[in-house]
C-alpha cells in the first residue's frame, strides 16, 4: 500500500472530523446574527433664538399724494429714532421704498373711496441682538403715541432663527445614540441576552421649531437616531 495515500487520505479524515466539530459552532455563530434588536434615541435642546428680522410695517393713507409721502417721513424718522434709542444699530436697519396705491387709477370698484392714496411702508430690523428687539416690542406703545399703529398681518411678523445648530450638533448626537443605548441594553437585559456590537446606524434630520406659539424667540430642537444592535446570549 502506498504510505503517501494512507497519509493523505488520514490528513482528510482528520480535517473533516474537525470541521464537523466546528460547524455546530459556526451555526450557533451565524444564527446569534439573525438576533438584533433595532431602537431610537430621543435628544431635544431649548436654545434663545440668536437672530431675529423683525419687519416694522405700517400704512399712510390721504388724498394729498405730497401730505403721504410727507407723513411718511415723519412716521421713518419717528421709528428710527425709537429703535436707535433701544440700541439698534444704523448697520441693522433697512427701510423699503414706499408702494403706493392710487384707489380711483383702479379700473375695479368705485372711487368713492374715503382715501385716495394708500401707501405701506416697512422699516426691517435685522440683528443678532433679540434680547433688545425683545425689549423694544414691549415698548410699542410709544409709537402709537406718534400715531403710528403697526401691522399684524401675517407677513409682518418677527421671525426669531436659531442658526447655531452647528455649534450643538455633536453634543445632541452623543446623547441620542447614548440613549438609544440604554434602551436597547434595557431590552437585551429582559430578553436574558447581552447587548453585542452595532449592526448599523444612522442619524435623523434636526428640527428646529417654536417652543411654543407664545414664545417664539424660544426654539425646541430635536434629533433622533436610528441604531441596530446584535444580541447574544
Amino acid at each position: 500500500m502506498d504510505k503517501g495515500k494512507v497519509f493523505l487520505g488520514l490528513c482528510i479524515f482528520f480535517g473533516l472530523t474537525v470541521l464537523g466539530s466546528m460547524l455546530p459552532k459556526m451555526a450557533a455563530e451565524l444564527k446569534s446574527y439573525d438576533r438584533i434588536v433595532s431602537v431610537k434615541g430621543l435628544c431635544e435642546k431649548e436654545v434663545p433664538a440668536d437672530k431675529v428680522i423683525w419687519p416694522l410695517s405700517y400704512k399712510v393713507v390721504g388724498d394729498d399724494i405730497s401730505i403721504v409721502n410727507s407723513e411718511t417721513d415723519r412716521k421713518n424718522a419717528a421709528i428710527m429714532s425709537f429703535l436707535k434709542a433701544g440700541g439698534i444699530e444704523d448697520a441693522e436697519i433697512s427701510v423699503s421704498v414706499p408702494s403706493i396705491s392710487d384707489k380711483y387709477a383702479q379700473e375695479y370698484g368705485s372711487n368713492d373711496r374715503l382715501y385716495r392714496y394708500v401707501a405701506t411702508n416697512i422699516v426691517t430690523v435685522c440683528t443678532d441682538n433679540v434680547e433688545k428687539v425683545l425689549a423694544l416690542m414691549s415698548k410699542q406703545a410709544e409709537l402709537i403715541r406718534k400715531d403710528i399703529v403697526l401691522s399684524s398681518d401675517w407677513d409682518a411678523q418677527p421671525q426669531f432663527n436659531f442658526e447655531g445648530l452647528n455649534e450643538i450638533k455633536p453634543e445632541m448626537i452623543e446623547e441620542a445614540t447614548r440613549n438609544a443605548r440604554e434602551v436597547a441594553m434595557k431590552f437585551a437585559k429582559d430578553s436574558g441576552s447581552k447587548l453585542g456590537k452595532i449592526k448599523d446606524a444612522s442619524q435623523g434630520t434636526f428640527s428646529i421649531e417654536d417652543r411654543d406659539s407664545n414664545t417664539p424667540h424660544i426654539k425646541k430642537v430635536r434629533v433622533v437616531t436610528y441604531i441596530t444592535y446584535y444580541l447574544k446570549k
